[in-house]
């Protein structure tokens, strides 16, 4: 089969699989089952269909004709769209094994209708990644932004209910401005086809208008600092499997806009461009990583990481648009490796880290660290694919995280060298960013595994956890895997994803990778080697425990065993640190940065927007009632009550009244 009808046929498993979970809803264990079964065949699927397009470099076009005459429905798969469905199937299918025991979470609570909207949200994010016709991404995206609604209010509480209300509306926002985008280029190009927008050029201040709307609105999907808001709310209210989708590849199109926009239809001509995605990526990774720590909530300090690691990635994809526009390829090549590398990376581990978090409930059943502790010892699975989410996350090496962060350092430190004085004073003030974002994630992390893992149980569900199903350990377990392998195999990984920049900017390649080494410049100033750096570290800890073993003889027999001491004091349960105790003098030093996220986040303000409306309505619909509606009531009555004499039931009058009738026709006709 061709890639296009390996596709389309992913998209029918997902789309029936949704239809027949929903249908079956009442026997929630076989709608369960379907559930997740469409969504491992469908993620199959789209891998076998796109993974050969990333290999081979050749794009697929196939092109359906719609009852719409303005539009037809066209689906391109080209390396960039390749690279997106591979990475959204993946996750899908790990999310799907877990699913299989986490939703018996969710029996009685509408499980069937959950598999409904979750296969929906697949198959419009995968529609959405291979449309090539303007209209029906805005109808993809339109369905994406619904169906991730109802999976965030799928526990119905008045919290989820106000997280779900908040991404509502900031995501039809962020589709308004999007749409306006799109009509601009369609007014000039004269179809709503990719392939249109991509031949039209647009003046340079129109451009730019189009790049700042495309950008603001797909901006809020991606969670960026300010439009963040919806983010830190909406991804704890939805079960765990959902918010590592929508952690992991739902922002991803946020970002997957911003790329399809700036350079695949405007060609990032304008060096703002590029300089605009750096600044708002730097910021909101700085914030982002900081509002983290101020968190008790496992849930919500993941979302706010979110905000970090998009603001990471949009800094990669920055610089590739700053090199697209001075025609750098150093710039244009490794700043969109490294920005689609982490894009790759952060789906990984932060789908990991939900689903961790996600176990941690399932036998917790609470999101606040200060009841979790010693989980480590009664959850080992779990504890130790956790570990390596957060190293991961915290760019420790050899794992993922650092070879794509390591490849956003070497275009920083390149951008830094250009002579235009605006590029050479923001290539340092992004390292320096990104530094302070890379040991405060690494802090945060030391908090959330030591808090939550560490130490003794804080609360009676804590001392009973115990390790979760096995479809969940083998669902981390690969992605736990996954995160070693894309760093410890980035010689391997590295060459593809350098085909998704290098056709994207247009510009002329350079080798990247050679013998297990990994090159960030076309003179090769910089290399790196991750098996050898695994090796090194495995080395360095095994070497320290192989001498102790065989040295150690009699000694543990000496070892005094008793209660901790505390200073003379016996010890107690408030002894132990807290989260909250943990960065407290980190929350203290930077005290202004945390006021700014209430005077940055729309949250309040959209709150507070919605309850005026609300109290107008409410007002309104009063009125209404008895100003227009009541009126018309007591009206009617009235009217019948004068007119009722007319009715008398005397049928001499009513043959009166059929004579007049007709007198009064006959006069009307006589005088024509």
């Amino acid at each position: 089969m061709s890639a296009t009808s390996l596709l389309i046929t992913a998209l029918l498993v997902y789309v029936v699989g949704a239809f027949v979970s929903l249908c079956l809803r009442r026997n929630e264990q076989l709608s369960i089952n379907i559930s997740g079964g469409a969504s491992i065949v469908g993620g199959v699927l789209g891998i076998l269909a796109c993974a050969p397009v990333l290999i081979s470099n050749d794009t697929a076009l196939v092109l359906f004709q719609t009852p719409f005459s303005f539009a037809s429905f066209s689906i391109r798969i080209d390396e960039l769209n390749a690279f997106m469905v591979c990475v959204i199937s993946l996750l899908v299918i790990v999310s799907a094994l877990y699913s299989f025991s986490y939703v018996q979470e969710y029996k009685g609570k509408g499980a069937g209708t959950m598999g409904f909207f979750m296969n929906l949200f697949i198959a419009s994010m995968v529609a959405l990644a291979t449309t090539d016709n303007a209209f029906f991404f805005l109808v993809f995206f339109e369905m994406m932004s619904l169906a991730s609604y109802f999976l965030v209010i799928t526990e119905q509480d008045e919290n989820a209910t106000n997280a779900g209300l908040l991404y509502f509306f900031i995501a039809h926002a962020g589709s308004v401005l999007i749409m306006i985008a799109f009509f601009i280029f369609y007014c000039y190009a004269g179809s709503f086809e990719f392939e249109a927008f991509r031949q039209t050029t647009l003046s340079p201040t129109l451009s730019f208008v189009v790049f700042m709307l495309a950008f603001l609105g797909f901006g809020a999907k991606a969670g960026m600092i300010p439009l963040h808001g919806w983010l830190p709310k909406a991804h704890p209210a939805a079960p765990s499997h959902a918010s590592a989708l929508m952690s992991g590849v739902m922002v991803k199109i946020g970002i997957f806009g911003i790329i399809k926009v700036g350079i695949d239809l405007l060609g990032a001509q304008n060096l703002w461009f590029g300089v605009i995605v750096l600044g708002f990526g730097a910021i909101s990774s700085v914030l982002g990583v900081l509002y983290a720590l101020a968190e008790h909530d496992i849930k919500r300090l993941l979302a706010y990481h979110t905000v970090e690691n998009v603001g990471i990635i949009m800094m990669g994809v920055g610089v590739g648009m700053i090199g697209i526009a001075i025609k750098n390829p150093v710039l244009a090549i490794v700043g969109l490796l490294g920005g689609l590398y982490h894009l790759l990376n952060h789906a990984i581990f932060k789908g990991l880290l939900f689903l961790g978090a996600g176990a941690v409930m399932y036998r917790v059943h609470t999101k606040d660290m200060d009841l979790m502790g010693g989980l480590g010892k009664l959850m080992p699975y779990t504890a130790f694919c956790f570990l390596i989410g957060t190293m991961a996350i915290s760019a420790l090496p050899p794992f993922n995280g650092f070879v794509s962060e390591w490849f956003t350092y070497q275009s920083l430190f390149s951008l830094s060298q250009d002579s235009n004085i605006v590029l050479k004073i923001a290539g340092p003030v992004a390292i320096i960013m990104l530094a302070l974002t890379g040991a405060l994630a690494a802090l945060c992390f030391v908090k959330v595994y030591g808090i939550s893992f560490g130490g003794a149980p804080r609360s009676e569900q804590a001392a009973n956890a115990r390790e979760v199903p096995k479809p969940m350990c083998w669902a981390m377990a690969i992605l736990a895997f996954c995160c070693i392998l894309l760093g410890v195999g980035a010689s391997v990984i590295t060459p593809i994803i350098a085909k998704i920049s290098t056709a994207l900017s247009g510009l002329n390649d350079f080798a990247l990778a050679e013998n297990g080494l990994v090159v960030a410049n076309s003179e090769v100033n910089t290399a790196l080697s991750t098996p050898m750096i695994a090796i090194m570290l495995i080395a360095f800890f095994a070497l320290p425990f192989i001498y102790y073993s065989v040295t150690k003889g009699n000694r543990l027999a000496d070892r005094a065993k008793g209660n901790p001491w505390a200073c003379g004091y016996a010890y107690e349960q408030g002894m132990a640190a807290s989260a909250g105790s943990f960065t407290k003098p980190l929350r203290l030093m930077f005290k202004p940065l945390y006021t700014l996220r209430k005077t940055v986040d729309i949250a309040p303000a959209t709150y507070k927007s919605i309850d005026g409306l609300i109290k107008g309505a409410t007002q309104a619909e009063p009125f209404w009632e008895d100003k227009i509606t009541m009126p018309i009531a007591r009206f009617v009555p009235w009217l019948a009550s004068k007119i009722q004499w007319l009715q008398g039931g005397d049928f001499r009058v009513y043959c009166l009244y059929f004579v007049i009738a007709l007198v009064i026709l006959l006069a009307v006709a006589a005088s024509m």
